[in-house]
């Protein structure tokens, strides 16, 4: 059965594979994207007479806040909203250092250390999975994740003694591939194991978005 949850106001998908649930998600993002390029659009009115430090945490708490909570589920969203989120982080780092739009976005991304959107939904993705194999998600999450060890019919194969996850097959490649445990299991099972072994969730964050701003 699908569970969802609301973070902020966005209507966010944990393991669905209703259409019309997944339109009410996209549409909710997308008035996130609409409110978030406004605020954008009035700090800049500021952005000369405040330090960049200010600028950072008006942005963050602000912009930033809005466009990451729930932002795990939506792995395999359209491409569309993938750019406009992505136009809207850009849009958000030019801001905080008074750059033009024709400067090259990916190294301001990494002096604030933030992560682009394709790895901010896998970090956040990541670490729920994490969350579940620790027992401090919801149970309805950990209960649709299976590791491989714990599995008969992968016992035999070499992952099997690792923290590898099994992927539940499907039978649509677009909707189903997303669901949270075929997503979840397939981004899991990517991770080296100095990451998903890791002895706590602080330990985690850090190696894995050390990881994914390489990516």
């Amino acid at each position: 059965m699908a569970n969802s949850s609301v973070f902020n106001g966005v209507f966010c998908l944990v393991a669905t594979n209703c259409c019309a649930e997944q339109l009410r998600a996209y549409s909710a993002l997308d008035n996130i994207l609409v409110a978030c390029i406004a605020i954008l659009r009035q700090l800049c009115s500021i952005r000369r007479s405040a330090p960049r430090s200010v600028l950072q945490s008006l942005v963050s708490s602000l912009v930033l806040q809005r466009l990451n909570p729930g932002n795990a589920t939506l792995g395999g969203i359209p491409s569309h909203l993938t750019k406009r989120m992505q136009s809207v982080l850009n849009s958000a780092a030019l801001l905080v250092f008074s750059a033009s739009r024709y400067d090259c976005i990916t190294p301001l991304l990494t002096q604030l250390y933030w992560l682009k959107v394709p790895e901010c939904i896998k970090f956040k993705l990541a670490v729920l999975v994490y969350k579940c194999l620790h027992q401090t998600a919801p149970p309805y999450l950990a209960e649709e994740l299976h590791q491989s060890s714990a599995d008969k019919a992968c016992q035999r194969l070499r992952f099997a003694s690792t923290s590898s996850l099994v992927v539940p097959r499907t039978r649509l490649s677009t909707i189903s591939a997303r669901a949270f445990p075929v997503a979840a299991a397939r981004l899991w099972n990517t991770l080296p194991l100095n990451v998903t072994s890791a002895s706590s969730i602080s330990v985690f964050r850090k190696h894995l978005k050390t990881i994914l701003l390489l990516l």
